[in-house]
């Protein structure tokens, strides 16, 4: 697997056994530990203005994406990126 990236797609398999193309919108480092915000790449790529479904993962190695294992890790990320958004969008203004 290669390095992860904004703009990076990966392909990973879902529960169902299915491949799914994911695009990594964003990242960020929490105490230490590299996270990715991802969607999947049929929605990002979309130039409609609908809302897309974003979810967080583990960055392992720099390259490997894993699964956040607790609802309290994916509270902490979950609220960590919503903040850098902010921060983003008021720079912005």
């Amino acid at each position: 697997m290669e390095k992860v990236e904004v703009g990076n797609i990966f392909v990973l398999t879902d529960e169902n056994g299915e491949d799914q193309e994911i695009e990594v919108l964003g990242t960020l480092t929490i105490d230490e530990v590299e996270y990715a915000a991802v969607g999947f790449a049929e929605e990002t790529q979309d130039d409609s203005k609908d809302d897309i479904d974003v979810f967080f993962l583990r960055v392992e190695d720099g390259e490997e994406l894993s699964v956040i294992e607790t609802d309290e890790e994916f509270d902490r990320i979950s609220a960590a990126f919503s903040e850098a958004q902010e921060a983003l969008e008021q720079e912005e203004e």
